[in-house]
């Protein structure tokens, strides 16, 4: 069974920055495409990047320039890197992965909250 496990979230000031982490255990495969989702109280799930096991990445338009995805060496790990950090990004963050295009999987969450 293929876990994800979340770290990295906590509160921050406005403009600050906090790395996300994202490991996956319970598969040999190489998970494609990895993600972040987000979702704030009240609004639905939304993406905020992905990336595929080749390097390909996608943003939501609310966080270009800001965040940076990228894949670590170690297989099956992803993390976000969220620079210049605005109180609407304000969240519980989620992993997401697809193994072999057949099956979805979530982490638990971690908590973004950007606060004065």
């Amino acid at each position: 069974q293929v876990q994800l496990v979340e770290s990295g979230g906590g509160l921050v000031q406005p403009g600050g920055s906090l790395r996300l982490s994202c490991a996956a255990s319970g598969t040999v495969f190489s998970l494609n495409p990895m993600g972040w989702y987000r979702q704030s109280p009240g609004k639905e799930r939304e993406l905020v990047a992905d990336i595929t096991s080749g390097g390909r990445t996608n943003y939501a338009d609310s966080v270009k320039g800001r965040f940076t995805i990228s894949r670590g060496n170690a297989k099956n790990t992803v993390y976000l890197q969220m620079n210049s950090l605005k109180a609407e990004d304000t969240a519980v963050y989620y992993c997401n992965a697809w193994l072999i295009s057949t099956r979805e999987y979530w982490g638990q969450g971690t908590q973004v909250t950007v606060s004065s």
